[in-house]
C-alpha cells in the first residue's frame, strides 16, 4: 500500500508539472502570437517603410545655378560639369597617408593639398571634400582601376561655376564658395521650405550679385530614389523628380564699357560708377584692382588667399561700394545748389577770391595761393574757387549743409541691390556728438565747417553716392535708386521678368536753379578745368574736376607730390554727365593718389562718353595714353567710330569638360 501511495503522489506531482509547463508554453506562444500580430499588423506600414529605406535612399539633386548676363546678353557667369576626386575624412584611417597613396596614382600638387587642408579646417564636417578637380577621362579610368584600394575616396560628377572673363567686373558679379559654418547657421534660420531646398547644396554666393540674388540663382532642388547595396552604394535609380535650374539674372551693366574702364585704370587704384540718370540703371561699376573669382570656386588655397588679403592694394575691397573718399571740388556744384535752394546766395553774388580766406586765426588756402579776383557762382564753379565756397560753407553752417546733402544720398545708403554698401560720413553737430566720447571732441567748432565747402574735412563718400547725387542733380532733382539687376528669366518658361525699380523721389529743386548749376558744369568743359580733355568731343558735356587730400597738410606746409609717398598723394576725382541738354549718362570717378582730377580722372570720363554716346572704343595707343595720364588723341581731332573688339585681347572662353 505504501508503494501504491508513493506512485500516486509521483503521478500527481508529474501532472502538476506538466500542467505548469503547458501553461508556460501556451503563454509563450500567446506572447509570440501577439508580437507577431503587432509586428505584422500594427507596425506593418512603419516596418515596411524602414525596410524600404534600408534598401533605398533619397538623394537630393542640386540644380544648375542660373546664368548672369550683362545688359546685351553677354554671359558673365555660367556652369560647367567636371569630375572631382573626393575624400570623406571620417571614412579613412589617415587622410595624409591616403593623399600620399593617391598621389602615386594621380597628379596631386602642393596647391591641391593646401586647398584641401583649408577646406577641411573650414568645414569640420563629415562630407566629402575635393582633393582634385577637373579630372580628365584618362585620370578617371586610372582611379577606377585602383578604387578598391581607397575606401572613403570616390569620383563624383559635379557642376562648377565659371567666370569666363576672369577679373573683369568681379566685384559686381561676386563669386560662390563652399558653405561655411557661419552660413550654415544662417540657413538654419530660414523657412522650412528654403532649408529643404538647400539639401545637398554645398556652395553659396559669397559676394556681389551671386550673394544678393542667391535664392534667385540657386533654383529648386530635385530628388532621386535609388536602390543601394549593403555597402551603401547606389545600384539603380527607382524614381526621380528633376531639379529646376536657377533663373537667369540680367544686369544693367555693359560689360564692354566695364572692360574699357578697367583697361584704362591699368595698375592704378580707384573706382568709377556710371548711371542712367533717367532710370537709375548702373551702366558701369568699376573697382580697381580686381581679383579672379575663379580662384574661389574650387576653394582658394592659403597662399593665394594670403596674397589677396594682405596686398597693400586691397584687391578684395569693392571701392565703388565700400571705398570712401573726400569728394574735393566735385562737391562744389552741390554746395551751389544748396545756396540757391536755401536763398543764401544769388547767382550774381560776388566774392573776392584773393587766394586765401582767413577765419578764426586760420588761413584756408586756394589753389597754389593764386587768387581769381571777383567771382560769381558761375565763375566760382568753372574756375573752382575755393574762397567762394569757404565763404558759402560758413554762411550755411554745418547742419544746413547736412540737411540739404542727405536727401541727395551723401552719407546715406543708396539702396543699390547688392549687399555691403557703406554710408561714409556726412557730418553734422549730432553726428559728432554721437561719434566721439570726450566732451571736447563732441563739440562742433565753426572753423570745422569751412573746409566742408570744398569737399574736405569730415566729408567722406563713395563713388556710388557721388554718381547718384550727380544723376539726381542733372535730372532736375528726381532721384532714382541705383539698380544693377534689370531683369530675370525663368529657367523653365524662359519668360523675361523686368525687375521693377523703386519709385523715384522728387527733391523739389527749382528748374531755374538746376539750370544755373548745369550751365556752370558745362562751362567747366568749355572754359574751365576740363577744357583740354573735352576739346573736339562730338557732344556737349558737363562736369567738375576734384582733387582731394589723402593726408592732412600743415597750415605752413605746401603740397609737393614729389616729396610724398605714393599713397599719401592727392586723389583725382571727376563727376560728369552727357549730353548736356538731355543727359543719358552720369558718372563719378576717382583715381587714388593720382593728383589733379582734370589730368587723371577726366580722361576716363571722356572715353566713357565717347563709347556710350558715339560707339567709339579707343585703340591700344589711346588706352595707353589714358593709363599714363594724358588726354589721348590730339585736341580737336575727331575720333573714328570703331566696332568694339570682343572678347578682350588675351581673353577667351575656356573649354569645358562634360562627364
Amino acid at each position: 500500500m505504501t508503494e501504491l501511495r508513493n506512485v500516486e503522489a509521483d503521478l500527481t506531482r508529474f501532472r502538476s508539472r506538466v500542467l505548469a509547463v503547458t501553461f508556460v508554453v501556451l503563454v509563450c506562444f500567446a506572447l509570440l502570437a501577439m508580437r507577431l500580430v503587432y509586428l505584422q499588423v500594427v507596425r506593418h506600414e512603419d516596418l515596411s517603410e524602414q525596410a524600404e529605406n534600408n534598401r533605398t535612399a533619397i538623394v537630393p539633386v542640386v540644380p544648375n545655378r542660373g546664368l548672369i548676363l550683362d545688359r546685351n546678353g553677354i554671359v558673365l557667369a555660367t556652369n560647367y560639369s567636371a569630375y572631382t576626386l573626393e575624400i570623406t575624412p571620417s571614412k579613412v584611417d589617415s587622410v595624409e597617408q591616403t593623399i600620399d597613396e593617391l598621389s602615386k596614382v594621380l597628379d596631386i600638387t602642393p596647391r591641391d593639398r593646401r586647398r584641401f587642408k583649408k577646406l577641411r579646417e573650414e568645414t569640420k564636417g563629415i562630407e566629402s571634400l575635393p582633393i582634385r578637380t577637373r579630372l580628365t577621362d584618362e585620370e578617371v579610368a586610372k582611379f577606377a582601376a585602383q578604387r578598391f584600394r581607397f575606401p572613403g575616396v570616390e569620383i563624383k560628377a559635379r557642376l562648377f561655376r565659371n567666370y569666363p572673363w576672369g577679373e573683369l567686373a568681379s566685384h559686381v558679379i561676386g563669386y560662390i564658395g563652399r558653405i561655411n559654418q557661419a552660413e550654415k547657421k544662417v540657413i538654419e534660420e530660414w523657412s522650412d521650405e528654403d532649408i529643404a531646398n538647400y539639401r545637398g547644396t554645398e556652395y553659396i554666393g559669397k559676394l556681389g550679385v551671386e550673394q544678393s540674388f542667391e535664392k534667385e540663382l540657386h533654383g529648386l532642388t530635385g530628388v532621386e530614389q535609388v536602390e543601394t547595396s549593403a555597402g551603401g552604394r547606389a545600384v539603380r535609380k527607382l524614381a526621380s523628380h528633376p531639379a529646376t535650374p536657377g533663373n537667369t539674372v540680367q544686369l544693367s551693366i555693359d560689360i564692354k564699357l566695364q572692360n574699357l574702364v578697367e583697361e584704362m585704370y591699368g595698375e592704378r587704384r580707384g573706382a568709377l560708377v556710371a548711371l542712367d540718370p533717367k532710370t537709375g540703371e548702373v551702366l558701369a561699376f568699376v573697382s580697381k584692382p580686381t581679383f579672379d573669382p575663379n580662384l574661389f570656386v574650387e576653394g582658394i588655397d592659403s597662399d593665394s588667399w594670403q596674397e589677396l588679403n594682405e596686398s597693400i592694394n586691397k584687391p578684395l575691397l569693392n571701392r565703388a561700394l565700400r571705398g570712401t573718399y573726400p569728394p574735393g571740388s566735385t562737391y562744389k556744384p552741390f554746395m551751389a545748389m544748396a545756396a540757391l535752394q536755401s536763398g543764401k546766395r544769388s547767382p550774381s553774388f560776388i566774392v573776392n577770391d584773393a587766394g586765401s580766406w582767413a577765419f578764426g586765426g586760420h588761413v584756408f588756402r586756394s589753389h597754389g595761393d593764386h587768387g581769381l579776383g571777383p567771382v560769381d557762382m558761375y565763375r566760382a564753379i568753372v574756375k573752382s574757387s575755393n574762397v567762394y565756397f569757404y565763404s558759402l560753407a560758413n554762411d550755411l553752417g554745418v547742419d544746413a549743409i547736412h540737411d540739404f546733402m542727405a536727401p541727395l544720398g551723401f552719407g546715406q545708403y543708396t539702396g543699390i541691390d547688392i549687399q555691403g554698401e557703406v554710408r561714409g560720413v556726412l557730418p553734422s553737430q549730432a553726428w559728432k556728438r554721437k561719434t566721439y566720447k570726450r566732451p571736447e571732441q563732441q563739440k562742433w567748432y565753426a572753423g570745422e565747417t569751412i573746409s566742408l565747402g570744398i569737399g574736405q574735412g569730415y566729408n567722406t563718400f563713395t563713388m556710388l553716392q557721388l554718381a547718384s547725387a550727380t544723376a539726381t542733380l542733372i535730372n532736375g532733382g528726381i532721384k532714382h535708386t541705383p539698380q544693377l539687376v534689370m531683369a530675370t528669366q525663368d529657367a523653365v518658361s524662359h519668360a523675361r521678368v523686368p525687375v521693377a525699380p523703386k519709385p523715384p523721389q522728387d527733391l523739389g529743386f527749382k528748374p531755374e536753379h538746376v539750370e544755373i548749376v548745369r550751365r556752370a558744369l558745362v562751362g567747366v568743359t568749355q572754359e574751365g578745368t576740363a577744357t583740354r580733355i573735352f576739346a573736339g568731343a562730338g557732344y556737349l558735356s558737363g562736369g567738375k574736376t576734384g582733387t582731394a587730400q589723402a593726408v592732412t597738410i600743415g597750415q605752413k606746409e605746401k603740397y609737393n607730390a614729389a616729396k610724398m609717398e605714393e599713397h599719401q598723394r592727392d586723389h583725382a576725382l571727376y563727376m560728369a554727365f552727357a549730353p548736356a541738354d538731355d543727359p543719358k549718362i552720369a558718372l563719378a570717378v576717382v583715381v587714388e593718389n593720382a593728383g589733379f582730377g582734370g589730368e587723371h580722372a577726366a580722361p576716363l570720363a571722356r572715353r566713357v562718353f565717347d563709347y556710350w554716346l558715339l560707339g567709339q572704343y579707343p585703340n591700344e595707343e589711346d588706352l595707353a595714353a589714358v593709363k599714363v595720364g594724358r588726354a589721348g588723341p590730339p585736341i580737336g581731332k575727331p575720333r573714328v567710330a570703331a566696332e568694339v573688339a570682343w572678347p578682350p585681347k588675351g581673353r577667351a572662353l575656356p573649354t569645358t569638360q562634360t562627364p
